[in-house]
């Protein structure tokens, strides 16, 4: 068997680079969607939903199930096909941009190259109580078969816990001298993720003279790749981080690697 090369009709094809969402059969363009409306349920209500489906772009549109959420709310569940097509050619991709380094590997560069133990803070701030996040990265126990950042034997973690307030958080970064803090935030009502975020990024600079704020390293489910700077973050990761990920990553930012010998002629 052969693979496919650059030139392969399948590789070159615009065809190939377009594509529906499946559901019975292929390209049929099937999806479910869920959403919740501010109506008591009854008929009026079923019919304001395939209206809205139909605007989606479901066509034709079939609603599963429909529960009224209290007095004044329905919620709905529509099955229907996608009129949309999707070009993959337009899907833009955040590519790692370090090595992913094994724990052994954490430890030797960060006492080669920074001769200290690197310093942690993670916290949930504001409101936001999901350790869960925060502490798959973070505790001994980690997360997906890897053990967290207090595993290794150069990184220095101090997890306070959930609803921290950001001016604890800063004052806590300033005691024990951090290298990086981490942020996780999980709630997003109101773009609460989005706030607190932009307020602990501006916190920081407010505290620190310029050039000395710590790695600020932000993680939740629903922060958008590719926004770090607008939040004012150096870093940004998303669902499925893994510990061992984290660490290569500190590593990348914070002990830059040694300078190759000059070659000599």
């Amino acid at each position: 068997m052969t693979s496919p090369t650059a030139t392969s009709p399948a590789a070159t094809s615009p065809a190939a680079d377009i594509v529906r969402p499946y559901g019975d059969t292929t390209g049929d363009g099937m999806v479910q969607v869920s959403f919740t409306l501010p109506i008591p349920h009854d008929k009026r209500a079923e019919g304001a939903a395939l209206q809205l489906a139909r605007k989606m772009g479901l066509e034709p549109a079939l609603l599963v199930h429909a529960k009224a959420m209290g007095p004044d709310f329905t919620f709905f569940v529509v099955y229907g096909s996608a009129t949309h097509l999707v070009d993959l050619r337009d899907v833009v991709v955040v590519e790692r941009e370090f090595p992913l380094l094994s724990p052994a590997e954490v430890n030797k560069a960060v006492k080669s190259r920074l001769r200290r133990k690197l310093v942690v803070v993670g916290a949930c701030i504001g409101t936001d109580a999901h350790t869960v996040g925060i502490d798959a990265i973070l505790n001994i126990k980690g997360f997906a078969g890897e053990k967290g950042l207090e595993y290794y034997r150069e990184i220095k973690v101090v997890n306070l816990g959930a609803q921290v307030l950001v001016p604890e958080l800063v004052a806590r970064a300033r005691a024990e001298k951090a290298d990086a803090v981490m942020v996780s935030q999980v709630v997003t009502q109101r773009d609460a993720h989005i706030h607190n975020t932009t307020t602990m990024s501006a916190a920081f600079r407010e505290a620190y003279p310029a050039g000395q704020v710590p790695l600020l390293v932000v993680g939740g489910p629903r922060f958008e790749e590719g926004s770090a700077p607008k939040l004012g973050v150096d870093r940004i990761f998303g669902r499925g981080t893994t510990p061992g990920e984290v660490a290569s990553y500190l590593v990348h930012a914070l002990t830059p690697a040694p300078a190759r010998p000059k070659e000599t002629s």
